[in-house]
């Protein structure tokens, strides 16, 4: 059935975080593939405790054997660009339709859901980039079954996955030891922790605009205040749905995660919890920082207007003195016409006196400190 996919207007320049919408009437359970979407890749590692494989298979069909075996199977699939391999693999793993349309028609809000014998968990993975204050966003899915792991990647790119196959790969901890619930336990672990290289990257940013908010405000430092503001934005959209989704996974549990993994469960979710205090901290320091930008570029704008007030102040009487001697009075018509144009020292006198007035001004805005804070702030 073939329809289009409707793209809803970019909010705030964000193309990663593009919604999609359905035309009405149309059909549960109806993919759509992204024209941009790159083909997919998959992946297999295969373990128990004595042995350990890892290859890229070629077709879906490849990972029926490994479905109903005794060792715990993770198939990765690394993009969304095939139609055909997807509704492949969904035939393969027996994939609800609605399991298959949540996977492929992204991006989809966290969650959680119960097929009886598939667990179906939609995350939001975010990696940083490097050099830049910024990250990835991708949709994650994860599909639990009782023997393997089954996770759908939009990207080939990006993860964070690569310590959880270096733990299985060399043995380390009990994750070989354990079912293919600890191994989901252990994706999702390694998803909510990759949210805290990115919010380290934010706090030194704002560590540096509060330098130079401060310091230096220019509008480009609002910009990067606003854009950080923003991306934050986007980052507690990301984690607060999977930290309900988590929640609901450990209040409701299933009969695919044993009890001792829903005690991993509640450190996961406290991650999730220690994520969201971070990011509403960043925001209401984001926020904070604007305001106190507003009002350095106000206090600067005070400061030098304070400035020319003193200037035009200071010359309003040597204006004046100016003004009347600028006069045309003929001093031959009148003894009171001027009188000070016919001394000897007039010139110097007036000089003297404009001076003084000037000087005395001066003096008196000093005593009264108005002075103080304009030079301190010409300095900086």
């Amino acid at each position: 059935m073939a329809r289009k996919l409707h793209r809803l207007p970019k909010i705030l320049n964000k193309p990663h975080d593009d919604e999609f919408y359905h035309q009405p009437g149309t059909i549960p359970g109806t993919i759509f593939i992204d024209a941009d979407a790159p083909p997919p890749i998959i992946f297999l590692i295969d373990y128990n405790q004595t042995n350990f494989t890892r290859e890229q298979i070629a077709t879906p069909e490849e990972c029926a054997p490994y479905i109903d075996s005794e060792s715990i199977s993770w198939v990765d699939v690394q993009g969304l660009g095939s139609q055909d391999i997807l509704q492949r693999l969904g035939n393969v793993f027996e994939l609800h339709p609605l399991v298959l349309e949540d996977i492929v028609n992204v991006p989809e809000r966290p969650k959680t859901e119960d097929y009886e014998d598939q667990l179906l968990f939609i995350s939001r993975m975010v990696v940083a980039k490097e050099r830049t204050c910024g990250f990835y966003s991708e949709q994650v899915s994860l599909i639990l079954g009782k023997n393997y792991l089954l996770t759908v990647q939009e990207e080939p790119e990006h993860d964070c996955f690569e310590g959880v196959r270096s733990r299985i790969e060399k043995n380390k901890g009990i994750i070989r030891k354990q079912g293919a619930d600890y191994l989901a336990y252990a994706v999702l672990d390694a998803i909510i922790d990759g949210f805290f290289p990115v919010l380290e990257l934010y706090g030194e940013r704002i560590e540096e605009l509060e330098e130079e908010v401060i310091v230096r405000p220019t509008p480009q430092t609002l910009q990067s205040i606003y854009q950080i503001r923003r991306e934050l934005l986007q980052l507690r959209r990301a984690i607060w749905p999977q930290r309900d989704a988590i929640n609901a996974l450990i209040r409701d549990g299933s009969d695919l995660i044993g009890e001792e993994v829903r005690i991993y469960l509640r450190d996961c979710y406290d991650h999730t919890v220690q994520v969201m205090d971070m990011v509403e901290t960043y925001r209401e320091l984001a926020s904070g920082l604007m305001d106190v930008y507003l009002s350095a570029v106000s206090n600067k704008m005070n400061e030098i207007m304070k400035v020319l007030t003193i200037v035009s102040t200071i010359f309003i009487p040597l204006t004046f003195v100016a003004g009347i001697y600028g006069m045309n009075f003929n001093t031959e018509k009148s003894p009171y016409n001027m009188p000070e144009l016919d001394w000897y020292w007039g010139y110097p006198l007036c000089w003297a006196v404009m001076l003084a007035i000037a000087f005395s001004l001066v003096f008196f805005f000093w005593r009264r400190g108005w002075l103080q804070n304009s030079v301190v702030i010409k300095r900086n």
